[in-house]
């Protein structure tokens, strides 16, 4: 018994045995003998009469063969054999459902339902001899003679999609309404083709978008996929393949799989050895899984991760331990759980009263008697997964649903427009159903003649004591919004080879964040490389397909998968170079205060009243303010600094400059007036050297002013000299203005050059024109150096190359013109008098 207890239900003769015998049972309990319709096989059929009768085609037996013939002989009938007691509970459920609607006051109160079931033997021939003989119209009689007209107004079948198509095409052209309990293909939602079809389970095209969700919701983005190949699996899988494409789905491979044919199916096999996809959607008929996990097993392919469907992710029959060692861990779409009250009471006395001839009752005469058979029922479990009734319910749900149409229709009156010809108005009514039923199950079909899509996410695990389960581990409902139809409780999921985290099936790995994918030339879309963001540009999710550019202030970090704020760039005080250059400056104006101070400490003294020393101090103020305009171009750009460091630069350096060519003219005319008859002295006393300064000054401070009105400098964020960050400076405004100003900065000093190289030679101990001559070189070569440095430099480099000409400048006047006076006061006081300074030097030609 133990050995059995391991064997499939087909393979137990004596199992067959007790199935016969129960078929029989039925038959004999019918109350008229039916009548045999030619050219079918002898088939199990259950009838009973009724004033509507219902008709059934249930593949009992799975399998069929038949005798060889030969054309002079009459064929033999197809003989059924491997009895399937799934398809015999369905039948259970019909009679069930049946004998609870003719005992409801409520519900066809004084009408009876009768029944006529087929076996279709899983057969499409048996199917076409099948609901030809549920057509014929041959009514049983004692005579058992074929006559009369048949009372079949509508036929609840068959199981697999093929044989449906095969049932509704025969039938269809009588307009006699057909229900399925279990097919699903969504060609059969084509209302032209099947007007007459209907169907207590959801179409394929929500379990196939279903399917891609699910694997979408894992991340697998790299799959293989197989079909059987007929209508269900065929359909099926190409509406899976579109919708798995919409979600940036990749399938490696999609093969058809057929039990019949062998030799494809080693082929099939090498290809899933070979590919690198980790999980397997396997849209399969039960038969053709059984054929394809046994061969997995033969050739040692495990560690697949295999998302199924509702054609066999809930079957008892396929869950044996072979098949766990392939199918442990599974995920995939079931029909809902259903309750019928008082079913499993039913099925189980049905079963026993049967084939054993006893009752499950409280007797105890009863229970001894079929005590005695107790263990053969444990060795097939019949009675195990009676509590779910996944699909039993799906048959529950079409009695009703024929019962309600022709309730309708009895209520119905010619003059509320409708007509109560049975026969033909069935199927109109039944598109109009809309009931619950008493285990509170809405019932109603859609405009494709389907129920609403709800699945149960079930999950192959192995039970506490060892046994195979069908776990449920979450929902999905077409009626919800998109983003909320799939809800999961990963953590109560096992993946295959019992292991508990998410499998990886990926063509590449996941870009991370701050690079982008690049497709592999000659593959699919999820096969990529990884490409890290360029300068500027960000990713800030896993598997991006493009980076962003950040916006004109900011800048991509490090890794490229954040936008910062750039880095601010300027010359600021505590900078080293900062620091270097106020330091310089400060040096500067201290040396030109001590000169200041010496100078006035001795003032009366020759040298200081030699060649004027009101202009001497004007320029020795005018050096001051120049080291200190030097300080406004350090710091962050303002509106005040940027108009304040280029006028006062200006302003100060052509006073400074006035200074020097007054002081150089003054020199220069001194020596001519010394020629006999030239008066010219007269035109450069002291007060025309105070207006000339004043003239000279005068005209750089209109330039100023006309530039300020304009187009006056302004602060400036430079984002395009350096793309990481952002240089503040202080923009010229008016390009004319800025030039205008330093152009006559540089004219006075060209032109003070030139009349001091001209003035170098004159015959005196302290020729103060030398010194001027080499302090215009000097100021001449800084600002001759400075324009290609100052175009070139980058940031705020730039702004040092301005404040280094402007110190360089600066202290090259300070050290030519003063130092060597200051040098005399100092160290040489007793060259500081007026003969010495008065003394005649040999004369040099002009």
């Amino acid at each position: 018994r133990k050995e059995r207890a391991t064997r499939p239900w087909g393979q137990v003769s004596m199992m067959r045995l007790y199935v016969l015998v129960l078929f029989c049972g039925f038959v004999v309990q019918a109350e008229k003998p039916f009548c045999q319709v030619m050219g079918i096989p002898e088939l199990p059929l259950l009838s009973k009469e009724g004033d509507v009768s219902i008709g059934g085609v249930f593949a009992l037996h799975t399998k069929t063969s038949q005798l060889p013939t030969s054309f002079t002989e009459k064929p033999q009938p197809l003989i059924c054999f491997s009895a399937n007691l799934r398809a015999f509970r369905f039948v259970q459920t019909m009679v069930f459902a049946i004998e609870e609607i003719n005992k409801s006051d409520a519900l066809l109160p004084n009408i009876s339902i009768g029944y006529r079931i087929y076996d279709g033997c899983g057969s499409f021939l048996v199917s076409v001899g099948v609901s030809m003989a549920l057509m014929s119209g041959d009514e049983p009689t004692a005579e058992q003679n074929c006559s009369g007209k048949s009372l079949v107004h509508a036929i609840i079948g068959e199981s697999d999609s093929s044989s449906t198509i095969v049932l509704a095409r025969t039938t269809g052209p009588f307009r006699i309404p057909q229900i399925s309990y279990w097919a699903t293909c969504d060609c059969l939602s084509n209302r032209n083709q099947f007007p007459y079809f209907f169907r207590t389970i959801a179409s394929d095209y929500h379990q196939s978008r279903a399917l891609a969700h699910l694997v979408k919701y894992f991340g697998w983005s790299w799959v293989g996929a197989l079909r059987s190949d007929s209508d269900y699996g065929n359909n099926g899988m190409a509406i899976f393949l579109k919708a798995a494409q919409e979600e940036g789905i990749c399938v490696e491979y999609s093969e058809k799989f057929l039990k019949a044919e062998p030799e494809k199916n080693l082929k099939v096999l090498n290809v899933i050895r070979t590919g690198t996809a980790k999980v397997l959607v396997a849209f399969l008929g039960g038969l053709d899984l059984i054929e394809l996990t046994q061969q997995l097993n033969t050739h040692n392919i495990t560690g697949l991760q295999i998302i199924g469907v509702d054609a066999w992710i809930s079957s008892k029959t396929i869950a044996t331990p072979a098949s766990y060692r392939i199918l442990g861990g599974s995920l995939g779409f079931a029909a809902s759980k259903a309750n019928i009250s008082g079913f499993e009471d039913y099925a189980m006395n049905t079963f026993w009263e049967t084939a054993f001839h006893c009752e499950q009752t409280n007797t105890t005469g009863s229970e001894q008697a079929c005590s005695a058979h107790q263990d053969f029922l444990n060795f097939k479990n019949y009675n195990e997964d009676i509590p779910e009734l996944r699909y039993s319910s799906n048959v529950y749900k079409a009695v009703y649903a024929v019962a309600h149409s022709v309730h309708r229709l009895l209520r119905c009156t010619p003059h509320h427009g409708c007509d109560r010809d049975l026969t033909f108005d069935a199927w109109q009514s039944l598109k109009k159903v809309n009931f619950t039923t008493m285990n509170e199950e809405h019932v109603w079909f859609d405009s494709t003649g389907a129920t609403p899509a709800r699945y149960e996410v079930v999950n192959w695990q192995l039970g506490p004591d060892g046994k195979i389960q069908f776990k449920a581990v979450g929902n999905y409902d077409v009626s919800l919004p998109v983003a909320h139809r799939l809800t999961l409780r990963q953590d109560a999921m096992i993946w295959a080879g019992g292991k508990t985290q998410v499998p990886v099936s990926v063509c590449s790995e996941s870009c991370p964040p701050g690079t982008r994918k690049a497709q592999q030339k000659g593959k699919p879309v999820c096969c990529y490389d990884c490409i890290p963001c360029a300068d500027g540009e960000v990713s800030n999710m896993t598997d991006s397909n493009n980076c962003e550019p950040c916006s004109e202030d900011f800048w991509s970090n490090a890794v490229k998968d954040e936008c910062v704020l750039k880095a601010v760039e300027f010359l600021i005080f505590t900078e080293e170079l900062g620091i270097v250059l106020v330091l310089c400056s400060l040096f500067g104006v201290c040396l030109t205060i001590f000169a200041i101070v010496l100078f006035m400490m001795n003032k009366d003294t020759p040298i200081v009243k030699a060649n004027n020393s009101e202009l001497s101090f004007l320029l020795l103020l005018s050096l001051k303010l120049c080291f200190l305009c030097s300080l406004t171009f350090i710091g962050q750009p303002s509106e005040w600094s940027c108009k304040l460091r280029h006028t006062a630069f200006g302003i100060t350096f052509v006073l400074c400059i006035s200074c020097v060519l007054g002081k150089t003219l003054v020199v220069l005319m001194a020596f001519r007036a010394t020629l006999p008859g030239n008066n010219m002295m007269k035109w450069f006393g002291p007060t025309q050297q105070r207006l000339s300064v004043l003239i000279l000054t005068l005209i750089q401070v209109i330039i100023c002013v006309l530039w300020l009105t304009i187009s006056p400098p302004f602060p400036y964020k430079n984002i395009y000299l350096y793309k990481e960050k952002i240089i503040l400076e202080c923009n010229v405004g008016s390009a004319v203005g800025f030039w205008a100003v330093l152009g006559y900065i540089g004219l006075l000093a060209v032109l003070c050059f030139v009349l001091a190289f001209l003035a170098r030679k004159l015959p005196d101990n302290f020729n103060e024109a030398k010194f001027i001559t080499f302090s215009m070189l000097i100021f001449c070569a800084v600002w001759i150096t400075f324009i290609p440095a100052y175009v070139s430099s980058p940031g705020k480099f730039t702004v040092a190359v301005e404040i280094f000409a402007i110190l360089a400048s600066s202290f090259g006047l300070l050290f030519c013109i003063f130092a060597p006076k200051c040098y005399i006061i100092i160290f040489k006081p007793e060259l500081n008098t007026k003969k010495h300074l008065m003394g005649k030097m040999p004369s040099k030609s002009l």
